[in-house]
């Protein structure tokens, strides 16, 4: 099988999509994606990321293969997860201390950093409306960065979606308590689940 062929096979395991990066791990050519571009075989998507012709183009996926050490938060959490029906009109992610912010701040994304000890702090894997897997904060982590002082999400928002939580089957109450005690959101968090437990 040629360079031609198992990028394509490449990109079909993948939901449809390639990226240079994994092209070139698996040892092949830039040139090959160039090739097959302009053969109309792959589509350019955003930069480093070809899409098959006819898949559809999802944007939380490019984001994430672009910058690799964001990770989905807040509202854009609470939307993947199902914990709010407003769609994010703009992609919350979290990169560590250290991150530089250039690029992500140029795709419009809203920039979170956090510490290094907090910011591996429940990774979870969630798909996109797409189908698409992404990394993004737990539905327990996310409740409690919703609670934080600083994060200036809608007191509607963070209502709904505790009472979407606490009728969710996969709640996780201590845990829940547990990411509380970690992010200093104690006392917030008991005066929700007072009201709703």
């Amino acid at each position: 099988m040629g360079a031609t062929e198992e990028i394509i096979k490449m990109a079909k395991e993948n939901q449809g999509m390639v990226t240079t990066a994994m092209v070139v791990a698996a040892g092949f050519s830039r040139g090959n994606i160039k090739y097959l571009v302009d053969k109309g075989m792959i589509e350019k998507s955003v930069r480093g990321v070809y899409v098959l012709p006819g898949v559809w183009d999802d944007e939380m996926i490019n984001l994430q293969s672009r910058f690799k050490r964001g990770i989905y938060s807040y509202e854009t959490a609470l939307f993947l997860w199902d914990l709010t029906d407003r769609t994010p009109n703009q992609y919350h992610m979290t990169f560590p201390a250290n991150y530089n912010l250039t690029k992500p701040k140029e795709e419009n994304i809203r920039c979170i950093q956090c510490k290094d000890a907090l910011y591996d702090l429940g990774i979870s894997e969630v798909n996109t409306t797409g189908g698409n897997t992404v990394k993004t904060y737990c539905m327990e982590r996310t409740l409690c960065d919703i609670l934080r002082p600083r994060s200036c999400v809608d007191i509607q928002v963070v209502t709904e979606s505790f009472k979407r939580y606490v009728a969710h089957s996969d709640k996780n109450i201590p845990a829940l308590s547990e990411y509380a005690k970690l992010l200093k959101v104690e006392k917030r968090l008991r005066a929700y689940l007072e009201v709703l437990l």
